[in-house]
Protein backbone atom coordinates (compact mmCIF):
# COMPACT_ATOMS: atom_id res chain seq x y z
CA UNK A 1 0.00 0.00 0.00
CA UNK A 2 2.77 2.46 0.93
CA UNK A 3 4.60 1.80 -2.35
CA UNK A 4 1.41 2.39 -4.31
CA UNK A 5 0.62 5.65 -2.50
CA UNK A 6 4.14 6.99 -3.01
CA UNK A 7 4.03 5.98 -6.66
CA UNK A 8 0.68 7.73 -7.16
CA UNK A 9 1.89 10.92 -5.45
CA UNK A 10 4.98 10.99 -7.66
CA UNK A 11 2.93 10.37 -10.81
CA UNK A 12 0.41 13.02 -9.75
CA UNK A 13 3.22 15.55 -9.42
CA UNK A 14 4.48 14.54 -12.85
CA UNK A 15 1.01 14.94 -14.39
CA UNK A 16 0.55 18.36 -12.76
CA UNK A 17 3.94 19.45 -14.14
CA UNK A 18 2.99 18.19 -17.61
CA UNK A 19 -0.31 20.05 -17.32
CA UNK A 20 1.63 23.26 -16.79
CA UNK A 21 4.34 22.63 -19.39
CA UNK A 22 2.27 21.37 -22.34
CA UNK A 23 0.05 24.48 -22.63
CA UNK A 24 3.17 26.64 -22.49
CA UNK A 25 4.37 25.05 -25.73
CA UNK A 26 1.03 24.97 -27.54
CA UNK A 27 -0.25 28.32 -26.23
CA UNK A 28 2.04 30.20 -28.61
CA UNK A 29 0.21 28.77 -31.61
CA UNK A 30 -2.49 31.42 -32.00
CA UNK A 31 -4.98 29.49 -34.09
CA UNK A 32 -4.58 26.13 -32.35
CA UNK A 33 -3.09 26.65 -28.91
CA UNK A 34 -6.17 26.36 -26.71
CA UNK A 35 -8.07 24.18 -29.18
CA UNK A 36 -5.54 21.37 -28.68
CA UNK A 37 -6.59 21.08 -24.99
CA UNK A 38 -3.06 20.27 -23.80
CA UNK A 39 -3.86 20.55 -20.08
CA UNK A 40 -6.60 17.92 -20.38
CA UNK A 41 -4.29 15.08 -21.40
CA UNK A 42 -2.20 14.87 -18.20
CA UNK A 43 -5.33 15.19 -16.04
CA UNK A 44 -7.06 12.34 -17.85
CA UNK A 45 -3.88 10.26 -17.61
CA UNK A 46 -3.71 10.93 -13.87
CA UNK A 47 -7.20 9.51 -13.46
CA UNK A 48 -6.35 6.40 -15.46
CA UNK A 49 -2.90 5.75 -14.01
CA UNK A 50 -3.35 6.81 -10.38
CA UNK A 51 -7.10 6.46 -9.84
CA UNK A 52 -9.97 8.87 -9.35
CA UNK A 53 -8.78 10.60 -6.13
CA UNK A 54 -5.46 11.56 -7.73
CA UNK A 55 -7.13 12.48 -11.02
CA UNK A 56 -9.52 14.74 -9.12
CA UNK A 57 -6.65 16.46 -7.28
CA UNK A 58 -4.66 16.85 -10.50
CA UNK A 59 -7.67 18.49 -12.15
CA UNK A 60 -8.25 20.80 -9.19
CA UNK A 61 -4.64 21.93 -8.85
CA UNK A 62 -3.31 22.17 -12.41
CA UNK A 63 -5.34 25.10 -13.86
CA UNK A 64 -4.76 27.39 -10.87
CA UNK A 65 -1.10 26.49 -10.50
CA UNK A 66 -0.60 27.05 -14.22
CA UNK A 67 -2.44 30.38 -14.04
CA UNK A 68 -0.31 31.47 -11.08
CA UNK A 69 3.01 30.41 -12.64
CA UNK A 70 2.45 31.23 -16.32
CA UNK A 71 -0.65 33.47 -16.45
CA UNK A 72 -2.22 30.81 -18.68
CA UNK A 73 -5.13 30.33 -18.45
CA UNK A 74 -6.30 33.67 -17.06
CA UNK A 75 -8.04 33.45 -13.67
CA UNK A 76 -11.70 33.38 -14.83
CA UNK A 77 -10.91 30.65 -17.34
CA UNK A 78 -8.80 28.78 -14.75
CA UNK A 79 -11.78 28.76 -12.39
CA UNK A 80 -14.05 27.14 -14.96
CA UNK A 81 -11.29 24.75 -16.04
CA UNK A 82 -10.77 23.67 -12.43
CA UNK A 83 -14.27 22.23 -12.30
CA UNK A 84 -13.98 20.74 -15.79
CA UNK A 85 -10.58 19.10 -15.26
CA UNK A 86 -11.52 17.82 -11.81
CA UNK A 87 -14.47 16.07 -13.47
CA UNK A 88 -12.16 14.64 -16.16
CA UNK A 89 -9.68 13.22 -13.67
CA UNK A 90 -12.38 11.90 -11.36
CA UNK A 91 -14.47 10.25 -14.07
CA UNK A 92 -11.52 8.79 -15.98
CA UNK A 93 -10.28 7.04 -12.84
CA UNK A 94 -13.71 5.97 -11.65
CA UNK A 95 -14.91 4.65 -15.00
CA UNK A 96 -11.65 2.84 -15.69
CA UNK A 97 -11.93 1.13 -12.33
CA UNK A 98 -15.58 0.06 -12.56
CA UNK A 99 -16.00 -0.82 -16.23
CA UNK A 100 -15.79 -4.53 -17.05
CA UNK A 101 -12.49 -5.98 -18.17
CA UNK A 102 -13.30 -6.08 -21.86
CA UNK A 103 -11.71 -4.76 -25.00
CA UNK A 104 -12.56 -1.13 -25.38
CA UNK A 105 -13.07 -0.25 -21.71
CA UNK A 106 -10.32 2.37 -21.82
CA UNK A 107 -12.14 4.02 -24.73
CA UNK A 108 -15.50 3.95 -22.95
CA UNK A 109 -13.96 5.32 -19.77
CA UNK A 110 -12.32 8.10 -21.77
CA UNK A 111 -15.48 9.00 -23.68
CA UNK A 112 -17.59 9.07 -20.51
CA UNK A 113 -14.97 11.20 -18.73
CA UNK A 114 -14.77 13.60 -21.67
CA UNK A 115 -18.55 14.01 -21.85
CA UNK A 116 -18.85 14.48 -18.08
CA UNK A 117 -16.08 17.08 -18.17
CA UNK A 118 -17.82 18.96 -20.96
CA UNK A 119 -21.11 18.99 -19.03
CA UNK A 120 -19.34 20.27 -15.91
CA UNK A 121 -17.53 22.88 -18.03
CA UNK A 122 -20.89 24.03 -19.42
CA UNK A 123 -22.47 24.25 -15.97
CA UNK A 124 -19.47 26.10 -14.51
CA UNK A 125 -19.46 28.47 -17.50
CA UNK A 126 -23.18 29.08 -17.06
CA UNK A 127 -22.67 29.86 -13.37
CA UNK A 128 -19.63 32.12 -13.78
CA UNK A 129 -21.12 33.94 -16.77
CA UNK A 130 -24.42 34.38 -14.92
CA UNK A 131 -22.67 35.78 -11.85
CA UNK A 132 -20.99 38.35 -14.10
CA UNK A 133 -24.38 39.31 -15.56
CA UNK A 134 -23.87 37.63 -18.91
CA UNK A 135 -25.59 34.83 -20.75
CA UNK A 136 -24.17 31.41 -21.63
CA UNK A 137 -26.20 29.93 -24.46
CA UNK A 138 -26.51 26.45 -25.91
CA UNK A 139 -24.67 27.73 -28.99
CA UNK A 140 -21.79 28.90 -26.79
CA UNK A 141 -21.74 25.50 -25.08
CA UNK A 142 -21.64 23.60 -28.37
CA UNK A 143 -19.00 25.90 -29.86
CA UNK A 144 -16.71 25.96 -26.83
CA UNK A 145 -17.27 22.39 -25.75
CA UNK A 146 -17.21 20.56 -29.04
CA UNK A 147 -16.88 22.54 -32.30
CA UNK A 148 -13.83 24.64 -31.36
CA UNK A 149 -12.32 21.75 -29.42
CA UNK A 150 -12.57 19.07 -32.11
CA UNK A 151 -8.79 18.84 -32.63
CA UNK A 152 -8.09 18.38 -28.91
CA UNK A 153 -10.89 15.84 -28.59
CA UNK A 154 -9.46 13.86 -31.51
CA UNK A 155 -5.95 13.99 -30.04
CA UNK A 156 -7.27 12.72 -26.70
CA UNK A 157 -9.18 9.87 -28.32
CA UNK A 158 -6.06 8.75 -30.17
CA UNK A 159 -3.22 9.41 -27.73
CA UNK A 160 -4.66 8.54 -24.32
CA UNK A 161 -5.72 4.94 -25.08
CA UNK A 162 -2.35 4.28 -26.71
CA UNK A 163 -0.52 5.61 -23.64
CA UNK A 164 -2.72 3.67 -21.19
CA UNK A 165 -2.34 0.44 -23.13
CA UNK A 166 1.43 0.92 -23.37
CA UNK A 167 1.71 1.71 -19.65
CA UNK A 168 -0.36 -1.38 -18.86
CA UNK A 169 1.84 -3.59 -20.98
CA UNK A 170 4.95 -2.08 -19.38
CA UNK A 171 3.57 -2.85 -15.92
CA UNK A 172 3.03 0.73 -14.73
CA UNK A 173 -0.68 0.20 -14.11
CA UNK A 174 -0.32 -2.79 -11.77
CA UNK A 175 0.43 -1.01 -8.49
CA UNK A 176 -2.65 1.19 -8.77
CA UNK A 177 -4.98 -1.81 -8.88
CA UNK A 178 -5.99 -1.20 -12.47
CA UNK A 179 -6.14 -3.97 -14.99
CA UNK A 180 -3.26 -4.28 -17.44
CA UNK A 181 -5.02 -6.32 -20.06
CA UNK A 182 -8.39 -6.26 -21.75
CA UNK A 183 -8.20 -2.55 -22.45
Amino acid sequence: MQKSSTRNIVFTGLFIALGIILPYFTGHIQAWGSALLPMHIPVLLAGFVCGWPYGLVTGLVTPFLSSFLTSMPPVPVALVMTFELAAYGFMAGLMYKILPKKNGSVYWALIIAMLAGRVVWGLASLLITGLKGGAFTLQMFMAGGFINAWAGILIQLVIIPVIIIALGRAGYMRDSGHRTHGV
